[in-house]
C-alpha cells in the first residue's frame, strides 16, 4: 500500500470520528428557541382607530365622578342599590356618527368628539325611569345630554331595566324564606332543607307590560359542576315589580306537574298526602349528572400550532393587521363584539360588523321552560365574556386581549384575557391543482386564516363567537355553541318537548336564533342589492334541431326597495345576493361582495305572538336596509323585560325605501334548532352546533387575490421541488428548526366573579 492511498484513507477516518463525535455532542440537545422576526409595517393609521375604542378604565372613573357630581341626584352604587334608589347602571363608549368619523378617516376631518353613553336607573323620582345620556368630552367631561327620547321617543319605562345582581340576591332572599315554609316536603323529596339548591330565572316576565312576575326553577346545586341538568321538579313564581322589596310576594308555586298558591299549601298537601313525590336522593360530586371531573390522568400532549419566527399579524392598539387585512375590534358589554372599518389591500369593505343580539326560545310542560325566551343582549353577552383558556378555548400562543366594562358597579371591572387573536392553519387548501396532463406541475396555497375570537357564558350556555379573514379577500363569521343544556323535571308527557337525558331530566328543545348587523361599504358607501340565480330553458339543440336540450341560464336582478330584500326565515332566497358598486371590475362586472348564509334555524315565533314585535329580527334571514342613524341595532336590552311593547322593533326599519346607490345595512340571522339528546351530557359539543355566514368577493378583483400570497407554492416536473425559493415548504426544515418560547400557564377568570354579579343563577 503506498503512502497515498494510507494518507487518503487516514483522512476519511478522521472524517468519519469527526462527524460522529459531532452526531454524539448534539444528540438530546434541544433545539434552539425560535427568533422572532420583526414584521414590516403594513401601514400605519397614526392612531386613526382609536375613533372606535373602547373606553379605558381610567374614562369609566372620569364619567363616573363627573356624574355623580352633576346630575344633582343622590346616586347610589348599583351593586347595591334598591329599586327604590337612583343609580349607574353602565357607562360605554358613544360611537361618533358615520359622517363624523369617515371626514376624520378619509377627508382629513377634526378627529370626532370622544364621548360616553351612560345608562341610569332613576328609582327615587315621582315618574322612575331609565335614563341615556351622552357624556363628553373624554378623558374630562364637562357636559352631558338626554338622548332618551331623541333616541325611543319617550322616557324609558322602570320596569323595561334589566334585572340587575342585587335585585336577584334580593329574590333568593324571598325565595330561601318561603322554602322555610315547607320543611317535612323538601326533606322528603330532594333531601334538602331548600339553602342548597340552586335558583335559575327565566324571562321574559310575565305576560303584558308592566309586568315584573318571573318563574325561577330549583336545581340541586353540587359544587364543581353544573346544576342544570339536576332539577328537582320545584319551580316558584316570584312578583319583584313594586319599588319596595318588602312588597315582593311569591305568587304560586308548581311541583310536578301540579299547581299551589304558596309553599305553605304544599307542604299542607304533602302532609295530607295529596301529593305525589318524586324522592330524589341529594347527588354526590363524584357521581352527579354531568360532572366535567376527569374520569382519566392526562394524557401525552396533542397537536401544538407555533410560529417559528413569531406571530405574522400587528396588534396596535385596538387595530390588527395581516397580509392585507386591517380591522379595528372591540366589545359592547351588552350585545357582544364589534368591528369597524374593515379593509383589505387598503381599501374599505366593512364598516361595521357587529353582533346584535342572541335569542333562546325553550319549550318544555313545566312553567319555567315553556315560557323562557331568552335575549341575552339584556344579561350581558360582552360582560360575561370571560379569561380565555391558553391552549383550549385558543390556541397556546395566540395574542390575549383584556377587555374593560362598567356595569352594575361604580367601579370598572376587567376580564382579563377575554379575547384572542391568531393565526390559524385549517390544515387544508384554500386553492391547489395537480396538473398531470398537457405539462406536469402542482400549485397551491394554505388556508391559513386571521381569527379574532371571544367566548361568553350565558348561565348554562357558552358561544364562541369567530371572525375569520381569509387570504382571498373572504369574510368568515361562525358562533359555536356549548356548555351545559337546560332542562325540566321529567314528568307526564315531557317527551313532547325533549329527550330524558337523566333519571328525572328532561333536555328542553329549544331554538337559537342569532342576529348581526354589517354595513359593508363596496368600494363606496353607495351599493345596490343584485341577486342571481340560475332557472332552465328549453332550447332546440343547435347542432340537430329535431332534438332539445334543458339549458340552465343566469337570472340577475337588481332589487330596488327594502320590502323586496327582506327575506322570509327558512324561505325562498337567491343563491347568489350581493351589495354591488356602480364601479366595475376590469371585466366589466359590478364590483362585489356576496352574502353567503350557513343556518339550519328553527321556525320563527308566530307573528300573531304578542311578544314577536320584540324578536322580529327572526323573521328575516337577511333583510337590507338604508343605513340610518336612528337605526343603530336590531335589538335592545330593555326588549328582554318589556317585549310587549318593545324599546326596539326591527320590523319598523322597514318601511319600503328605496335601496339603490345607498348607503345600505344587511341584517343576518343565523340559527339552528336543538333538541337535546344523551350525548348532550355533561356538555353540548361543538361539532354540528355551528352557524354562521360568508361575505365573499364576486368580481371585486379581477382574479383570486391570494395569488400574490408569499405562502404560494407551485413546482413543476421540470424542477426541483425541494429548492427553497420556489417552494416555501421546502424552507421548513430549517425555519421551523426551533423550539416555541410558551409562557406558563396561568388562569385567574375566576378572579372576577367575585366582581360580577350573577346573570340569572343564584
Amino acid at each position: 500500500m503506498n503512502m497515498k492511498t494510507v494518507l487518503i484513507l487516514l483522512v476519511l477516518a478522521l472524517a468519519t470520528i469527526f462527524a460522529l463525535v459531532c452526531v454524539l455532542l448534539t444528540r438530546g440537545r434541544a433545539p434552539g428557541t425560535c427568533q422572532h422576526r420583526p414584521l414590516e409595517q403594513e401601514d400605519s393609521d397614526d392612531g386613526q382607530s382609536l375613533v372606535f375604542a373602547d373606553l379605558t378604565p381610567e374614562e369609566m372613573a372620569q364619567v363616573v365622578r363627573y356624574l355623580q357630581g352633576n346630575l344633582g341626584v343622590r346616586l347610589v352604587d348599583a351593586s347595591r342599590a334598591k329599586p327604590s334608589e337612583n343609580c349607574i347602571a353602565s357607562v360605554d363608549v358613544q360611537v361618533p356618527a358615520k359622517a363624523e368619523v369617515l371626514r376624520f378617516l378619509d377627508g382629513g376631518g377634526p378627529r370626532p368628539r370622544r364621548e360616553a353613553l351612560a345608562v341610569l336607573y332613576f328609582g327615587n323620582q315621582p315618574d322612575p325611569n331609565v335614563t341615556e345620556y351622552v357624556v363628553g368630552p373624554l378623558p374630562t367631561p364637562a357636559y352631558h345630554r338626554d338622548v332618551t327620547v331623541r333616541k325611543y321617543g319617550g322616557k324609558v319605562p322602570y320596569h323595561r331595566r334589566p334585572v340587575t345582581g342585587k335585585e336577584y340576591v334580593d329574590i333568593n332572599t324571598l325565595i330561601q324564606r318561603e322554602l322555610g315554609k315547607a320543611p317535612r316536603f323538601l326533606a322528603a323529596c330532594c333531601e334538602s332543607n331548600g339553602t342548597d339548591l340552586a335558583i335559575l330565572t327565566t324571562a321574559p316576565r310575565g305576560f303584558k307590560s308592566g309586568d315584573r312576575t318571573t318563574w325561577f326553577v330549583l336545581f340541586h346545586g353540587v359544587a364543581g359542576t353544573g346544576y342544570y341538568l339536576s332539577p328537582v321538579g320545584l319551580e316558584v313564581l316570584v312578583e319583584h315589580g313594586d319599588l319596595h322589596v318588602s312588597r315582593w310576594r311569591l305568587r304560586q308555586v308548581f311541583y310536578n306537574g301540579q299547581y299551589f298558591a304558596s309553599m305553605g299549601d304544599l307542604e299542607d298537601a304533602f302532609v295530607d298526602n295529596l301529593l305525589e313525590v318524586v324522592r330524589i336522593e341529594k347527588p354526590r360530586a363524584e357521581a352527579v349528572l354531568g360532572s366535567m371531573r376527569l374520569r382519566h390522568q392526562p394524557g401525552s400532549p396533542g397537536l401544538l400550532q407555533y410560529e417559528p419566527q413569531g406571530p405574522r399579524y400587528s396588534i396596535r392598539d385596538n387595530r390588527v393587521t395581516f397580509q392585507g387585512w386591517s380591522i379595528t375590534f372591540g366589545m359592547n358589554p351588552n350585545s357582544g363584539p364589534r368591528l369597524f372599518d374593515i379593509r383589505y389591500r387598503g381599501e374599505r369593505i366593512i364598516y361595521e360588523l357587529s353582533l346584535q343580539e342572541a335569542l333562546a326560545l325553550y319549550g318544555s310542560n313545566c312553567p319555567g321552560g315553556m315560557s323562557t325566551r331568552y335575549l341575552d343582549g339584556s344579561f350581558g353577552i360582552g360582560r360575561f365574556a370571560y379569561e380565555l383558556v391558553r391552549g383550549l378555548d385558543c390556541p397556546y400562543t395566540a395574542t390575549y386581549v383584556h377587555r374593560h366594562y362598567l356595569a352594575e358597579s361604580e367601579t370598572p371591572k376587567t376580564n382579563q384575557n377575554s379575547l384572542c387573536i391568531f393565526e390559524h392553519d385549517a390544515a387544508l387548501p384554500l386553492r391547489r391543482h395537480f396538473s398531470d396532463s398537457h405539462s406536469f406541475y402542482y400549485g397551491g396555497l394554505r388556508k391559513n386564516t386571521l381569527v379574532i375570537r371571544t367566548v361568553s357564558t350565558l348561565i348554562n350556555y357558552d358561544y364562541i363567537w369567530d371572525f375569520m379573514f381569509h387570504g382571498s379577500g373572504d369574510v368568515e363569521v361562525r358562533v359555536h355553541a356549548t356548555g351545559y343544556i337546560s332542562s325540566s323535571f321529567l314528568h307526564g308527557q315531557g317527551t313532547n318537548y325533549g329527550n330524558r337525558v337523566g333519571p328525572h331530566t328532561l333536555g328542553t328543545m329549544h331554538l337559537h336564533h342569532i342576529h348581526y348587523k354589517v354595513d359593508l361599504d363596496v368600494d363606496g358607501q353607495l351599493n345596490s342589492l343584485e341577486t342571481q340565480d340560475m332557472e332552465y330553458e328549453l332550447v332546440k339543440d343547435p347542432w340537430s334541431t329535431q332534438n332539445t336540450i334543458e339549458r340552465p341560464y343566469l337570472r340577475r336582478e337588481r332589487l330596488e326597495r327594502e320590502d323586496e330584500a327582506a327575506f322570509p326565515l327558512n324561505g325562498p332566497m337567491p343563491r347568489y345576493v350581493s351589495f354591488a358598486s356602480p364601479k366595475p371590475n376590469k371585466w366589466g362586472h359590478p364590483r362585489s361582495y356576496r352574502i353567503q348564509i350557513s343556518s339550519f334555524a328553527g321556525e320563527h315565533l308566530p307573528t300573531s305572538s304578542p311578544m314577536e314585535r320584540s324578536i322580529s329580527w327572526g323573521r328575516y334571514q337577511l333583510a337590507v336596509t338604508r343605513r340610518k342613524e336612528e337605526e343603530p341595532s336590531s335589538s335592545s336590552i330593555y326588549n328582554q323585560n318589556d317585549p310587549w311593547t318593545p324599546t326596539v322593533a326591527f320590523a319598523d326599519f322597514i318601511d319600503n325605501e328605496t335601496i339603490t346607490n345607498e348607503d345600505l345595512v344587511a341584517w343576518i340571522s343565523v340559527g339552528f334548532l336543538h333538541v337535546p339528546h344523551a350525548e348532550d351530557v355533561p356538555n353540548t359539543v361543538t361539532v354540528g352546533n355551528s352557524v354562521g355566514f360568508f361575505l365573499r368577493p364576486y368580481n371585486y378583483f379581477n382574479e383570486d387575490p391570494s395569488v400574490d400570497s408569499p405562502d404560494s407554492v407551485y413546482f413543476s416536473g421540470e424542477e426541483d421541488a425541494g429548492a427553497c425559493r420556489a417552494n416555501p415548504l421546502a424552507c421548513l426544515p430549517a425555519a421551523a428548526a426551533c423550539a416555541p418560547h410558551l409562557p406558563p400557564f396561568r388562569y385567574g377568570g375566576f378572579l372576577n366573579l367575585s366582581l360580577a354579579p350573577p346573570a340569572g343563577g343564584l
